[in-house]
């Protein structure tokens, strides 16, 4: 049985994993307002991974896979990168409203996953806390005014993105069982920066050819813009968020981690008020305090 020791750690783990989301989240849009998201994805992962690679290779972080079901690995790996894949695209096709209602779905996908798959039957106040999130999450977001773009492939895209992060925090639940946060980290790092920084380069050169290449690579460096943001998801949201995310799953469990994601949505919009001189609406004020609400709830009541 989980310890309250261990769920307390969890807890403060995924509130940690998800501000830093939140703050991600105005990274991301800061820097896409400079590259193409392809360009981000690919620089952020590619980055992330060399970082934690070196960490590991100098012997500052241990890595031990040898005799290990690297299967559970690379399941993880696997669904981090379709989730991001379909996330990407999924906003691409649809308006800023219409992603972040069906993403704001995740939480109650996860509680259905965890509850099919793992057999881990959330409590009543485990279930109304993460109901009262995600109003306060569509709250937040319609708050903001509500547009369609009525793209079945867009929805399509955003709807197998939720599934596919409610399936990831099954196999994170599963892979922890024998591995540490930081190996399951450096997989997913070394399968997204696998796949989207080659995916970047060859949009740059089908697009532009090597002229377009060269700029993709010079872009850190020539684009102070574009850096500041970069050096935060590659390095904040990629390496410290994807940790306290893993370690949050594996020590609070699947409920109580899903309960933490509303966290993201109160603390970017909090963000792109602070930094970006954002709007913060009375609306906002009112979904923000149903937000911590449903936190509060869904960790008040009995363990998983």
């Amino acid at each position: 049985m989980t310890s309250r020791r261990d769920i307390l750690l969890g807890c403060l783990c995924a509130f940690g994993s998800e501000a830093i989301f939140g703050i991600g989240y105005v990274s991301a849009k800061a820097a896409m307002s400079r590259a193409h998201p392809l360009a981000l994805l690919g620089w952020r992962f590619a980055l992330a991974a060399l970082a934690i690679g070196a960490l590991a290779a100098a012997g500052v972080i241990r890595v031990r896979l040898h005799g290990k079901p690297l299967g559970r690995l690379a399941a993880v790996a696997l669904l981090t990168v379709l989730y991001y894949a379909f996330e990407t695209a999924g906003i691409a096709l649809t308006t800023a409203s219409e992603s972040g209602a069906i993403l704001a779905c995740i939480p109650v996908a996860a509680l259905a996953a965890s509850t099919l798959i793992l057999r881990q039957k959330p409590s009543l106040c485990q279930t109304f806390g993460i109901l009262v999130t995600l109003a306060g999450v569509l709250a937040s977001v319609f708050a903001g005014g509500a547009t369609a773009s009525f793209s079945p492939s867009g929805y399509a895209f955003l709807i197998a993105a939720a599934l596919t992060y409610a399936l990831y925090c099954t196999a994170v639940d599963a892979a922890a069982r024998d591995f540490s946060g930081v190996e399951i980290t450096l997989a997913m790092l070394v399968a997204l920066a696998g796949t989207f920084a080659p995916l970047a380069l060859v949009r740059a050169a089908l697009n532009g050819g090597a002229d377009a290449v060269m700029a993709l690579l010079r872009l850190p460096f020539a684009d102070g813009g574009f850096l500041v943001p970069l050096l935060w998801l590659a390095f904040c949201s990629s390496i410290c968020g994807f940790f306290l995310a893993n370690v949050a799953l594996a020590k609070a469990g699947v409920n109580r981690t899903a309960s933490f994601i509303g966290v993201a949505t109160l603390v970017a919009v909090l963000a792109g008020a602070v930094f970006l001189g954002e709007t913060f609406t009375p609306a906002q004020a009112v979904a923000a305090v149903l937000i911590l609400a449903g936190v509060w709830i869904a960790n008040g009541g009995r363990g998983e």
